[in-house]
C-alpha cells in the first residue's frame, strides 16, 4: 500500500521551521503514537511538522497514502482499513485517496474506528485529501463527484480536494468513473468550467482547500489567468530522479504548495520502477550518513520545500 508523500521523517523535528508554503510556515503538530498491538494506546508522542496553505487548516508534511497498484481489489476493503488503522496507530495524521483508488470508504471506516478507540479525539484530528477522476472533470460533474467522495468517507468536509489530472474523458465512457484509460477517449478539460465548480465546492465548506495535482508551469499559468480562489497545493511526482526544480520554483513563487507523491520512486507500481531505492549513488550517501535511502529521499523533498505521501 502507498504511503502518501512523505517529507523528511529522518529530520522532522530539526526542520519543523524551515518548512514553508508559499513563504509561511505553520508550527509542528504534537501527536499520540499508539501501540501496533495495542490499539488505542499511547507509547510515544510524535512531532509532525505542518506546512500553512492559502486556506484550511496547516497540512501535516508526513501523509499515508492509500494508492495501491491493483487500486485496492487485491487488498480489499478490510486490507485497507487495516494499513489505515495501523498508520493511525503509528502517529500518521495526514491521509491521501482519491476517487479512483476505490479506497474511500476503507479510509472513513478506519478514521471512524479510531475514534470510537478513543486513538484520536474526532475526525478533525486528521487531514483528508482526495481527488477529482478525469470521468468527473466536467462542468455540471464535479460538486456530485465530490459529494460522492464524501458519502464513501461518511465525513462531512475533506481538507484538501485535488483536480486528479488536467484532462477529461469523453463523457459517454466516463458513466460509471472507470479506471480504465484508453488514450482516444481522453480530451482536454474545461478548466475554467471545472474550477468554477472546485470554487464553488470550497464555498460551500465541502472541500476546505481545492488545489490540482500533476499539473505543469503551463497549465497553472492558464489556470490562475481565471481563478478567483487560487489553487492551494500542487501535488505531483518528486523523488532524486524526478527532482521538478522548474515547478517547486513556481509553485513557491505563487504560493502554491507542491506536494510529493513517490518520493520513494513508486517501487512496485505499474506507473514507476525501482531506480530510487535501487540506486548505487543514492545507497552509498545514505551509508555515509548513517540512513536508509528511503530518509535521504524524503528528506530532500523536504528541504526542496515539498510536502510529501509515502506508500505502505
Amino acid at each position: 500500500m502507498d504511503r502518501y508523500d512523505t517529507q523528511c521523517v529522518e529530520s522532522k523535528t530539526s526542520h519543523a521551521n524551515s518548512y514553508s508554503a508559499g513563504g509561511g510556515g505553520a508550527p509542528p503538530i504534537a501527536m499520540a503514537a499508539g501501540d501496533a498491538g495495542r490499539r488505542g494506546t499511547t507509547t510515544a508522542a510524535v512531532v509532525v511538522p505542518a506546512v500553512a496553505l492559502s486556506s484550511g487548516k496547516p497540512m501535516p508534511r508526513v501523509g499515508f497514502g492509500t494508492a495501491t497498484a491493483t487500486l485496492a481489489q487485491a487488498e480489499g476493503h478490510a486490507g485497507v482499513t487495516e494499513a489505515v488503522l495501523r498508520a493511525i496507530d503509528s502517529g500518521y495524521r495526514h491521509f491521501d485517496t482519491a476517487a479512483v483508488y476505490n479506497a474511500e470508504a476503507a479510509l472513513g471506516d478506519a478514521v471512524a474506528q479510531a475514534v470510537r478507540a478513543g486513538t484520536i479525539a474526532s475526525r478533525d484530528e486528521v487531514y483528508v485529501t482526495s481527488k477529482l477522476w478525469i470521468a468527473d472533470a466536467h462542468p455540471g460533474r464535479v460538486l456530485p463527484a465530490l459529494e460522492k467522495t464524501l458519502q464513501n468517507l461518511r465525513m462531512e468536509y475533506v481538507d484538501l480536494y485535488l483536480i486528479h489530472h488536467p484532462l477529461s474523458q469523453r463523457t459517454p465512457e466516463a458513466e460509471g468513473g472507470s479506471a480504465v484509460v484508453v488514450k482516444k477517449n481522453l480530451v482536454a478539460m474545461d478548466m475554467k468550467g471545472v474550477w468554477e465548480e472546485m470554487e464553488e465546492c470550497h464555498r460551500r465548506g465541502l472541500a476546505r482547500a481545492i488545489g490540482v495535482s500533476n499539473f505543469a508551469c503551463k497549465k497553472l499559468e492558464h489556470l490562475l489567468s481565471f481563478a478567483r480562489i487560487p489553487p492551494a497545493a500542487n501535488q505531483v511526482e518528486v523523488h532524486p530522479y524526478c527532482r521538478q526544480n522548474k515547478l517547486r520554483e513556481f509553485c513557491r513563487e505563487k504560493g502554491i504548495q507542491l506536494c510529493a507523491y513517490s518520493p520513494l520512486g513508486g517501487n512496485g507500481t505499474p506507473w514507476a520502477n525501482n531506480s530510487v531505492m535501487d540506486s548505487p549513488v543514492l545507497k552509498q550517501i545514505a551509508q555515509d550518513r548513517g540512513k536508509t535511502v528511503a530518509q535521504r529521499s524524503r528528506c530532500r523533498c523536504a528541504l526542496g520545500g515539498c510536502t510529501s505521501r509515502a506508500t505502505a
